[in-house]
Order: C-alpha cells, then sequence, then structure tokens
C-alpha cells in the first residue's frame, strides 16, 4: 500500500517541501532512494528500535521510500518520525486518514522520544505557504514554528503521541504564541 508523509528540506533559510512516498508490498528488503545522504539511511535503525519500544514494528515485506524531489539532496536526521509515521501507515498498523494535512519532522531516539530538529521557523513558513492544516515537530521547536500565525502547531514529546493522534484521535496540545507579548517581554527600558 502506498501513503504519503510531508516533510521539509531547509537550505539557507528557505524551506521545500519534501514528499515521502512509502510502499509496502509483498517481499523483503528496504530501499530508500531521493538522494538521503548517510543520517536519513541510517534512518531505519533509529526507527525500528523506537517502533520496537512503542509496541510496533518495521513489516518484514517489501518497502520502498521515495523523497521527492528526487534530484534534491535531503540531509539530516530531521526525518526519522517522517518516515516511521509513514511506514505504519502503509504497513496498515495504524489509520492515518488526515496524514497528507501535516507536515510531520523529528529526530527518533531509540525510545521513541523526539530530539530537536534544524530550521523549525523557516519550515513552518512554507507550510503556511502551501496550506497545511498543521506542523508536527519535537517539543524543543515548538515555539520557534508557533511564531508562525494561521498554522496550527504541535510540539510532541515521543512517537507515540503521533501514533495515538492519527490512530486513536487523540487530541495534540497545539502551541501558541502571543508574538506581542514575547517581543515586550524581552524589551529592556533603561529607567
Amino acid at each position: 500500500m502506498l501513503k504519503k508523509v510531508f516533510g521539509s528540506a531547509v537550505f539557507g533559510v528557505e524551506a521545500t517541501t519534501v514528499t515521502v512516498e512509502v510502499n509496502v508490498d509483498t517481499g523483503i528488503g528496504y530501499h530508500l532512494v531521493g538522494l538521503p545522504d548517510n543520517a536519513i539511511k541510517e534512518s531505519n535503525y533509529r526507527i525500528a528500535a523506537a517502533l520496537q519500544n512503542n509496541g510496533y514494528k518495521i513489516p518484514g515485506k517489501k518497502i520502498i521510500i521515495n523523497m521527492s524531489p528526487a534530484d534534491l539532496r535531503k540531509e539530516g536526521s530531521a526525518y526519522d518520525l517522517t518516515l516511521a509515521i509513514g511506514i505504519l501507515a502503509a504497513s496498515k498498523q495504524i489509520k492515518a486518514e488526515d496524514l497528507d494535512r501535516y507536515l510531520i519532522m523529528g529526530e527518533l531516539s531509540l525510545d521513541g522520544n523526539l530530539q530537536p530538529i534544524k530550521g523549525a521557523l523557516p519550515i513552518a513558513i512554507k507550510a503556511r505557504e502551501e496550506g497545511y492544516k498543521g506542523f508536527i515537530l519535537p517539543m524543543q521547536n515548538a515555539k520557534e514554528a508557533a511564531i508562525v500565525n494561521d498554522l496550527e502547531v504541535y510540539g510532541v514529546e515521543n512517537i507515540k503521541e503521533v501514533i495515538n493522534f492519527f490512530d486513536k484521535g487523540e487530541a495534540l496540545q497545539q502551541v501558541k504564541i502571543d508574538t506581542r507579548k514575547e517581543f515586550e517581554k524581552n524589551l529592556d527600558f533603561p529607567e
């Protein structure tokens, strides 16, 4: 079964949406294409451990993952969560009807906890530009992304929260920032 999940690549201050197509079919193998760097190629080990430690698994089938646009270099471990959710949805381990409405990014620890990513602000700006409903990312980056208005930002601590959001409809806590209040709080007026 084919599923599409969306992430983003950041170059300088510009973000480009990356479509992650995950196809799970009969056979055996794990194939990752679309110019991924070594950190992304190693993601299957982090993903396998994170899923195992949270009651799920990488299916023993043929998995083909295409990161599109294929001619754009993808770097870093921030695609772990994107790939993991795609694998779970494509292998029918979770329901994920609204997957195409969210941009998902995050580095996975072996226990399923999320580590911060780089470029949350430009990714959030691009997500809003392209009409995504929300952006799911590590809690450590949520305030930075929440500066962008008209985009729901969800900071999560563990992959299990994202799985339960898509599979069981459990709500995620939306992070909201009052930029005016934050700005005024950080002003230092001389007396």
